[in-house]
């Protein structure tokens, strides 16, 4: 019986026509899933179902979500977290997880994205200092940042040290300068939501932060950062994305805001790299819950 199911075009290229075709017959498609995204149940002959395609380096897994939560779409991860998410998905679903499929390519990012750092949420300055012609490692703070009297769900991006642009060697860093011609903004008032940047998004599946994607070059999206390993969130700061329905991105030179233990203390740092006319920001859309 056919399913409810969605393929996007992306999804479509990775996989190859016969397959889409197949799932959309309800071949290859489960009747019931775990969802991806908010692990709660789904009917895919019931309610619209998203093909979620993660994609490593060799292997690809399909993945489904409701419609609701995120759309259908190719995320790429590393081959250790697309192992971690297979275990994630068949422990929860006491079965096999999803369809394996060949990855057939991996679009590249239109600006160059440092290394993501292990556990990069918990320690945005760990790590040592890039230096020139070595990658700079990002880390990520995740923590719930005022805007007037709303609190929105807030990542906080700084490297380890300068971020070039592709083939430089110098280490100066042009950091913001590359973020600000992808199209995010200087920041001069913390109070201010930032506009939404289109392309951009927060990818939180299976309850945990995953990466922030970016447009690919070749259509779709593709990571930015991925998380190491997935990050866990604390409720607040998902029940807020989940309200907003966007996540707020800031990005700081390397040693401008540091390890912040508490938010009251992360928005000090913040409001001193304003002043200093060093953190530039924008508005990302949530993708999942």
């Amino acid at each position: 019986m056919p399913r409810m199911l969605d393929v996007s075009d992306e999804v479509r290229s990775e996989i190859g026509d016969d397959e889409a075709d197949r799932l959309l017959g309800g071949a290859h498609a489960p009747d019931s899933y775990e969802c991806t995204s908010c692990r709660t149940p789904g009917d895919a002959l019931q309610e619209p179902t998203s093909t979620v395609l993660f994609v490593g380096e060799e292997t690809a897994v399909l993945a489904f979500a409701h419609a609701r939560c995120i759309p259908s779409q190719v995320v790429p991860v590393s081959e250790e977290q697309l192992a971690g998410a297979v275990r994630s998905i068949s422990q929860s679903q006491g079965g096999p997880a999803a369809e394996a499929v060949p990855a057939h390519s991996q679009p590249q990012p239109p600006i160059p994205a440092p290394a993501p750092a292990p556990d990069a949420a918990s320690d945005p300055s760990g790590g040592r200092p890039g230096t020139p012609g070595q990658a700079a490692i990002l880390g990520i703070t995740c923590g719930l940042v005022l805007h007037g009297d709303t609190g929105h769900a807030s990542l906080v991006v700084e490297p380890t040290g300068p971020v070039g642009r592709p083939g430089t060697i110098t280490g100066e860093d042009e950091f913001l300068d590359l973020l600000q011609d992808a199209g995010f903004q200087p920041v001069t008032d913390l109070d201010k939501t930032p506009d939404q940047l289109p392309g951009w998004s927060v990818l939180v599946a299976m309850g945990k932060l995953h990466a922030v994607l970016q447009p690919s070059a070749s259509g779709g999206s593709t990571g930015w950062w991925q998380a190491h390993q997935p990050l866990q969130v604390t409720d607040a700061w998902r029940f807020a994305a989940n309200q907003l329905g966007e996540v707020t991105m800031y990005a700081v030179p390397a040693g401008t805001v540091g390890r912040q233990p508490r938010e009251d203390l992360l928005r000090q740092a913040l409001e001193r790299a304003v002043t200093l006319g060093q953190v530039v920001a924008a508005s990302l859309p949530l993708a999942g819950t």
